[in-house]
């Protein structure tokens, strides 16, 4: 078998359509016509994925991890998240059962940089960072993967790069493709208004034209995806009560207790449409233009039907304490708090369009120039609505209290009946009212007239590029090429942060839920079920009174704000070809220097002695220039094996939300938190933005060992450290509310009118100017079973680990170190069969526990720890291709599974995994695919 040299590797990715840049590639001149006749074989499947991967790989200067059509195709995943999860030094985190963000060498997407087709992409998301499972496998034909950045990348991140790349058509073969799949969730519904089922198709295009000089590629695909979850949610724990505790338990000092949970059945459909276009034209050899667009229409609606209690010390102080191990209460039992049956929607809009026009024009034989130019826009609103019911509205008298049996368990709690009192039925539509049960409400809207909440931000983002740059062959000594251009961006992230108190009609009475649709059941936590019903539709059809939450609540203007950002870099990079000692040595020398303005507006609010929030609009921003150093050198000092090194000065920009230059005080008028004296769970808090910061900055050193000993097969070895010169770190401080204490206001809301029990609270404010490291080792090998022996042809083994430790300085004393996505440990395999059209794959990851973000109140974000898990997928399928029908020729049917064996997602508070924060577990999922090429 002839195998790839690396004088083939650039002809073997034209032969597919790929590229190893995002230049495109010119019409066919006599030279590229004459080297046609050099032997390049083409091979399909696993396989031919593996081996372009591969050369890809070889080819590179930098350290470079790569994915062809063919492993996000073939793969059992259905995002390029869940392709890029697998690859050595990334992890995936699964978000609401499917894997979105992915974290490079120990830095999640906020800290990686993502372009399609070598321009900046923007996300869906609150930040800067891409949810890779929007984006549609069908519109990419290629993935690489920047360790080490050059300096011609404007998205080099401290994490790396990711460049999604579509296909050039004229370089491309033509096609017709269609796909089908059918998708089903193991778990039935668990809300009755939703299904288990959905589906996927898709159209893909690719010909070429007036004499192979104008290709065209066209996408169009559209999906439905259900999701079934289970989740049980922590409020936090408490301090004990030793007093509390029962005949002959010993309560500790500093002993810890859940505090209260909101728990509940989660269904999900997430539709996506999605269009791609590619137009490519070379009028002449000198000229090549590309027109790229992309559209993506994202909606899903995701219904969470459960019971918010209080429990121990949060919810009630009448409890007993029957068990405790290592500091944490095991089991106890409560005796009664007024449940709330929750009926919560949230509904998630998103469109995004990106436009790009790049003319590549060739001066001489020796230079060219490009001009870029782009131009792309997000759109997203969330609308979140909580509808609350209970045994009646809260102050009625005779209302039964819910008394319940506790113990800790791994995934969280299990509830039981009260050893002594009877347990009220929440499934029980003539006991379950539409009102509020608990004193939530503001002084605007009264205490006891909140039946429900909506949040609605609302997120504008573009971004408009320009790039102007010219590159061609110098004879410099050790220098044989040079690069120098311009980019300018001009960014802007607005967030409008909408919400609104809910009141239901038969205020200040309660009344029957309009229409049950059913009863979800609760068993996985040991309690029975709550009624079911629509929500969101009560909402949009008016029935609830709304009362603008901005009035009183200081987040609302507190978190609104518009960012935006402009970029100016100029850069020179110097190609090396040498050798020294019959050692092949390439790489690149070369600078980038950024000029970056930024700014922002926003409001500072408080609330006056009338209870209403008063709203002061500020402005903030800076400006400064940074000098990005990089060396990428690669020696193959023997045939197949090289041994590259990296230097790097690298930069990660501020997250969006952290620029804002608001400042709020805010003042909780729930119960618990009024009279509470744990300033953990006090009334006060506050916090602001910080328009002056700078970016996270890090220098950093690659150094990799590759062996490259067969067409699809290699080992390597390689190790980075990052030493983190600059770092963020949000800085709560304990700071005195008393001066914002307006007694008319700022009480229990009820007859009492009691005054907070405590006037201190947290102030809190991103700083930069922390310092830290990352550092890691990442062993990888693809092994194709026909090296070992004849009888294993067909077979394969790709397995990849990463081992990585890193911090970064703490705001303060016992303070967070560790950095956002970083696991110690990350392991991927993937095992496949492939023969006479018979293809066989079983895929796995692991990764340990890592620092990650979760929504919480107001749907704002907030650190958390996820435990990490084991994910195995599987699939089976084959090419009719090789079967001998011709009828059957070009279709590929495939059976995909995913996460086998059930792997949930664990968030805990800290370090301590018994500390439960977020259960989900979502079942595995199956899906029926085809693929038909004419």
């Amino acid at each position: 078998m002839t195998q790839f040299k690396p004088n083939l590797i650039q002809m073997a990715m034209i032969a597919t359509g790929l590229s190893l840049t995002s230049v495109p590639v010119f019409a066919q001149s006599d030279d590229t016509q004459a080297e046609d006749n050099v032997e390049v074989i083409q091979v399909s499947g696993i396989r031919g994925s593996l081996q372009r991967a591969q050369a890809i790989k070889m080819d590179s200067t930098s350290i470079v991890e790569a994915l062809s059509a063919e492993d996000i195709g073939k793969l059992p995943d259905t995002s390029i998240a869940e392709s890029l999860s697998r690859l050595p030094g990334l992890a995936g985190e699964r978000r609401n059962g499917r894997t979105s963000g992915i974290s490079v060498r120990g830095f999640n997407e906020n800290y990686v940089g993502t372009s399609l087709n070598g321009r900046e992409l923007l996300g869906m998301g609150d930040n800067r960072g891409v949810e890779f499972d929007l984006y549609p496998t069908e519109i990419i034909s290629n993935i690489l993967v920047y360790k080490t950045p050059e300096a011609g990348m404007t998205t080099q991140n401290i994490g790396g790069s990711i460049d999604l790349q579509t296909v050039k058509p004229l370089s491309a073969e033509s096609t017709v493709t269609l796909n089908g799949t059918l998708e089903k969730n193991k778990e039935d519904a668990a809300n009755p208004d939703f299904d288990n089922q959905g589906h996927r198709l898709s159209f893909n295009f690719v010909d070429q034209f007036l004499d192979n000089t104008l290709g065209v590629a066209l996408t169009v695909a559209t999906m439905e995806s259900p999701r079934q979850e289970q989740q049980f949610r922590g409020w936090g724990y408490a301090d004990a009560n030793p007093d509390k505790a029962a005949s002959g338990v010993d309560v500790p000092e500093g002993t810890l207790v859940l505090g209260g949970h909101d728990s509940f059945a989660r269904s999900a459909m997430m539709n996506r449409d999605s269009v791609a276009a590619v137009i490519q034209w070379a009028p002449q050899d000198q000229l090549n233009i590309q027109f790229d667009a992309l559209y993506i229409d994202f909606l899903e609606d995701d219904a969470r039907r459960g019971v918010e209690e209080g429990g121990a010390e949060w919810g009630t102080g009448d409890y007993t304490i029957t068990g405790v191990e290592d500091g944490l209460v095991s089991s106890g039992y409560y005796d009664g708090f007024y449940s709330v049956v929750r009926n919560d929607v949230r509904r998630q809009e998103a469109e995004l369009k990106t436009f790009g026009l790049n003319v590549e024009y060739m001066l001489n034989n020796d230079w060219s120039i490009t001009a870029d130019i782009s131009t792309g826009s997000v759109d997203k609103t969330i609308t979140d609505v909580e509808s609350y019911s209970g045994v009646g509205r809260t102050g009625t008298d005779g209302r039964p209290m819910t008394a319940r049996s506790w113990e800790m368990t791994s995934t969280g709690v299990m509830y039981s009946d009260h050893p002594e009192i009877a347990p009220v039925d929440l499934t029980d539509a003539s006991l379950i009212t539409l009102a509020g049960p608990q004193t939530w409400g503001a002084p605007i809207v009264g205490g006891d007239a909140q039946d429900g909440f909506v949040n609605q931000p609302v997120f504008e983002e573009s971004l408009d590029s320009f790039r102007l740059s010219t590159e061609g062959f110098v004879e410099w000594g050790i220098f044989s090429g040079l690069e120098v251009g311009m980019v300018y961006s001009d960014r802007e992230k607005s967030k409008v942060n909408n919400g609104a108190y809910l009141t239901a009609p038969s205020y200040p009475d309660d009344a029957a839920i309009p229409e049950v649709l059913g009863v979800v059941s609760l068993g996985f936590i040991g309690i029975n079920g709550v009624l079911a019903y629509d929500s969101i539709g009560l909402y949009d059809s008016g029935y609830y009174i709304a009362t603008d939450a901005k009035l009183v609540d200081a987040g609302r203007l507190g978190d609104t704000y518009t960012v935006n950002e402009k970029l100016t870099t100029l850069y020179g990079k110097l190609d090396i070809d040498t050798s020294v000692d019959d050692i092949y040595i390439r790489g690149n020398v070369g600078v980038q220097v950024v000029r970056a303005d930024q700014s922002s507006q926003g409001f500072s609010t408080s609330v006056n002695q009338d209870g209403l929030v008063e709203a002061v609009p500020v402005t903030g921003g800076t400006d400064y220039t940074d000098v990005l150093p990089t060396l990428n050198l690669s020696a193959e000092f023997a045939e197949g094996q090289f041994l590259r090194m990296g230097l790097s000065k690298v930069l990660t920009r501020p997250r969006m939300d952290d620029m804002r230059p608001n400042t709020q005080v805010t003042f909780s008028y729930n119960n618990t938190n009024i009279l509470s004296n744990n300033v953990e769970n006090g009334p006060w808090g506050g916090s602001s933005g910080n328009p002056e910061l700078r970016p996270y900055e890090a220098n950093q050193f690659d150094l990799s060992y590759e062996n490259y000993f067969a067409d699809t097969g290699y080992v390597a070895l390689s190790y980075f450290f990052k030493d983190i010169k600059n770092w963020h770190r949000e800085n709560g401080l304990l700071s005195d509310f008393t001066q914002d204490y307006i007694p008319e206001i700022h009480h229990t809301q009820d007859e009492a009118a009691l005054a907070p029990v405590l006037f201190e609270g947290y102030k809190t404010k991103p700083q930069d100017g922390f310092e830290g490291l990352v550092r890691g080792y990442e062993i990888q090998m693809s092994l194709p079973g026909d090296l070992i022996a004849d009888a294993l042809s067909g077979f394969g083994v790709f397995a990849s680990a990463t081992f990585m430790d890193g911090h970064a300085d703490a705001a303060g004393e016992g303070g967070e170190t560790r950095i956002p996505g970083l696991s110690d440990e990350n392991y991927s395999l993937t095992v496949f069969y492939e023969n006479s059209g018979f293809e066989v794959r079983v895929a796995g990851t692991k990764r340990s526990d890592y620092l990650t973000e979760a929504r919480g109140l107001s749907l704002a974000l907030s650190d958390t720890t996820n435990q990490g898990g084991t994910f195995i997928d599987a699939q089976i399928g084959y090419d009719f291709s090789e079967s001998g029908i011709e009828s059957l020729e070009g279709l590929r049917v495939t059976l995909q599974a995913q996460n086998l064996t059930d792997e949930d997602d664990i968030q805990t508070s800290g370090t301590d995994s018994r500390q439960v924060l977020l259960y989900q577990a979502y079942g595995a999922n199956y899906l029926l695919g085809f693929n038909y090429t004419f």
